[in-house]
């Protein structure tokens, strides 16, 4: 998806208090009122409350955000139903959203002031992402797709969608909204039953929704207006999901997650969220002690110039763990800084050359200063408290944590998880509908008509796949007393050519090393010769100590070759042996039934644990996608056969 800058709406008001548009000369809503008329045509006009009642989850996409009227009033109605869907999911299109303070001063005296407050407090940094905000612990999400409807919905939203509210400024202020190609797209996401409303009876719109499979109506309009539209999907064939799209195909919701890291324990409180149980087996007694094991770990976003696949993930994680930790931080404490993290620039010949260039890659991408600022030499060596050589990025949503207390707070943070540690699983069987874990001796530990493998690198052992370019990396990290002569201590984290944690129970944390086939257990003096030598490029100062007289920890990062994660169903190999495959995507690629994997975190598993996870549980159960769609192709697992696929013969 080739992304653009987010530019904030501009808003003002008419005489009669009426928010109004001045780019598209058209208001927000009617004079009538904003809730009341949201509940009219978008609600009513789906047949909601209704049409929700009883079911697992629902889910609505709404082509305009605006002011967040129509979330405020469909949540508030779902909220007050009794016989409401479990879950419900809120997907809305918005290429100019409106900054936070204008969205407080537009809400002043909203009838529904506890959600609006909500709604504010939850507003996310105005980055080209498809953001995920969850509300009433996790029943509610607001995805948040920000940029032209034209590219979000034709090809990078993945949802079954229930109910369709056509906003937006009317089509002869905003024609692009209303393009056939857009009103097409409907149909794509369409579930069979879905429905669609809109305030506008333009004949385009009607035609539009008519080529998208719709039967179209007129019904009573609101606020001056004679009628609205409604429309019912009637499609002349069925649309089928690409084979590696399909959820899992079963009505049991439960699951068995292999590995008690940070991806096993995100991905079980990222199913539990959507109503499953899940048991979590690792071999270890306890949470996080083997890669997810580091005393401290860093954790933020990135940028580059081209906005490309792993730049967007990395900020789309960023984003998603940032606005999870306030919840996980009243319910368990979560040794950490949260205030922030700077990385520093690549080396190079002019400090003022390095700081336009970071400050023209900010101004390409169009990133707002709460997510990345491009700082001087002289404010860098104020955040960080040391003597920097030159500019960094600094990262306000950025910081530092210890992976345990936070894989131990996604255990905690929900009853339907269960832990089981002292379980080594040395084998997988498929019988019937489950799939059986085996220990060495072939006894049945645990079974499930679905499982994740996130054991890191272990995953590869138990799938035996051919495709798996996943490997080990070995990395060492290194404890420093902070009171040796020499060591500067940060304010905030600080990551170049290694990192530098801030001062926490009489030690700074640094590190880390990365080595390939190296399988070396041992803490080694020369690795932590290589992490001091990281520290003086950082701070210019050289701890006075016997290296080895310090402690440190060794441990696997499981890497991908591609340097991004691996989730998904496990693709099934046998199908490249196959006459008549589709296997050059990895949507098309067949995969096994209620397997599915979760690796290759390597050095970024506080950063990518959460969106993976949620990625991952949205894919079992069939809910919207928390990313793009292109997004979650550059992650699925299956992209390795799609690459042996793609690769000529010989």
């Amino acid at each position: 998806m080739k992304t653009e800058p987010i530019r904030p709406a501009q808003i003002d008001f008419t005489a009669d208090g009426v928010p109004w548009a001045p780019q598209f000369g058209d208001v927000y809503h009617t004079a009538a009122g904003a809730l009341d008329q949201a509940r009219h045509v978008f609600l009513a006009g789906n047949g909601l409350p209704a049409r929700w009642q009883g079911r697992e989850h629902f889910t609505v996409l709404e082509t305009g955000f605006g002011l967040g009227n129509n979330f405020l009033a469909t949540w508030g109605a779902w909220r007050e139903d009794p016989r409401r869907s479990e879950r419900l999911f809120f997907i809305s299109v918005e290429k100019h959203p409106p900054a936070r303070s204008d969205l407080q001063r537009v809400h002043t005296g909203c009838a529904l002031p506890e959600l609006a407050h909500q709604l504010i407090a939850a507003w996310p940094p105005l980055t080209p992402n498809l953001h995920s905000l969850s509300f009433d612990g996790g029943r509610v999400t607001l995805l948040l797709a920000l940029g032209d409807v034209a590219q979000w919905l034709p090809h990078q939203l993945c949802a079954s969608v229930d109910a369709f509210y056509l906003d937006g400024f009317a089509p002869a202020k905003n024609p692009e909204m209303w393009d056939p190609r857009v009103l097409k797209a409907l149909g794509r996401l369409a579930s069979p039953d879905a429905t669609a409303a809109t305030w506008s009876v333009a004949g385009s719109v009607c035609d539009g929704l008519r080529d998208a499979g719709f039967a179209v109506e007129r019904s009573a309009g609101f606020g001056g207006k004679r009628d609205i539209t409604v429309a019912r999907f009637t499609p002349r064939f069925q649309r089928r999901e690409p084979r590696g799209w399909q959820s899992a195909a079963t009505h049991r919701r439960e699951a068995v997650i292999v590995g008690g890291g940070l991806a096993g324990c995100a991905a079980a409180h990222a199913l539990a969220q959507l109503g499953w149980q899940c048991r979590v087996l690792d071999r270890q007694a306890h949470p996080a002690q083997e890669a997810s094991g580091n005393p401290g770990g860093l954790f933020h976003g990135i940028v580059n110039p081209q906005d490309g696949a792993h730049a967007r993930f990395n900020r789309a994680a960023a984003l998603q763990l940032r606005a999870l930790l306030p919840h996980l931080l009243v319910h368990r404490p979560i040794t950490g800084g949260f205030d922030g993290m700077l990385r520093l620039q690549v080396p190079s010949p002019s400090k003022d050359l390095a700081l336009a260039s970071m400050r023209r890659a900010i101004e390409a991408t169009g990133l707002p200063p709460d997510y990345v600022r491009a700082v001087d030499t002289a404010e860098a060596r104020g955040l960080s408290g040391l003597p920097l050589a030159g500019p960094a990025w600094f990262y306000p949503g950025g910081g530092w944590l210890h992976p345990g207390d936070l894989a131990r707070s996604w255990l905690e943070d929900s009853p339907r998880v269960q832990w089981q540690g002292n379980t080594r699983v040395d084998a997988l069987r498929r019988i019937g509908d489950n799939w059986q874990l085996l220990d060495a001796s072939g006894a049945v530990l645990a079974q499930a008509p679905v499982v994740v493998l996130a054991n890191a690198n272990d995953a590869t052992l138990l799938l035996s796949l051919r495709h798996w370019p996943v490997s080990a990396v070995r990395g060492q990290t290194t404890l420093v007393p902070s009171d040796v002569p020499g060591l500067l201590a940060p304010l905030k984290p600080v990551a170049g050519a290694g990192y530098l944690l801030p001062a926490h129970a009489g030690h700074v944390l640094c590190g880390a090393t990365t080595l390939h086939r190296d399988s070396d257990p041992d803490v080694r003096v020369g690795d932590h010769l290589h992490n001091l030598a990281q520290v003086e490029r950082i701070t210019g100062s050289r701890p006075v100590v016997d290296a080895a007289q310090l402690q440190g920890r060794v441990g696997w990062r499981c890497v991908a070759d591609d340097r991004l994660p691996v989730l998904g169903p496990v693709p099934d190999e046998a199908a490249l042996g196959r006459s008549g495959e589709r296997l050059d995507h990895p949507r098309f690629v067949p995969r096994r039934p209620g397997l599915y994997v979760y690796t290759g975190l390597g050095s970024r598993g506080i950063t990518w644990s959460a969106l993976g996870a949620r990625v991952l549980a949205a894919w079992i159960a069939g809910t919207p996608c928390p990313v793009e769609t292109d997004l979650r192709d550059a992650v699925d697992a299956a992209r390795f056969v799609s690459r042996a696929a793609r690769r000529p013969p010989g």
